[in-house]
């Protein structure tokens, strides 16, 4: 499985968890249904939902006008996946994580997605650099 797919898939099962309260290895047994799984694709869903809270407040402290409950639930669950690429996957250069959530968010999110989420990224990415 490529990554991006990977990517994909994490994010419909971030959905679930977060939707329906699914445990992770029950929501990505229902995204993959046949396909084979990945074993990025369980880092990611595994990975994100071990460090949610952190991930949130992290994602919480770079919000301008916001609250996080105010985020639509796609935009969150991006914003998730990309802060755990970001800080916990150091073999992912930040930009390549920030440019493949902005990827997934075109597909998944809404036409004002992608802005919103790069902006909150690459003031993440900025503030760990420092």
């Amino acid at each position: 499985m490529k990554r991006r797919t990977a990517r994909e898939k994490a994010l419909q099962a971030l959905f679930q968890i977060d939707i329906n309260e699914a445990a992770p290895e029950e929501a990505i047994k229902n995204i993959l249904r046949d396909e084979q799984n990945d074993e990025y694709l369980n880092t990611l869903v595994n990975g994100t939902c071990g460090h949610i809270k952190e991930i949130d407040d992290t994602i919480s402290r770079h919000l301008e006008k916001w609250t996080i409950e105010r985020l639509a639930k796609v935009d969150l669950n991006i914003l998730r996946l990309g802060v755990f690429e970001l800080v916990y996957v150091p073999e992912v250069p930040a930009n390549v994580a920030i440019n493949e959530a902005l990827e997934v968010s075109k597909r998944f999110g809404d036409e004002r997605s992608s802005k919103f989420i790069n902006g909150v990224l690459s003031k993440i990415k900025d503030s760990i650099e420092k």
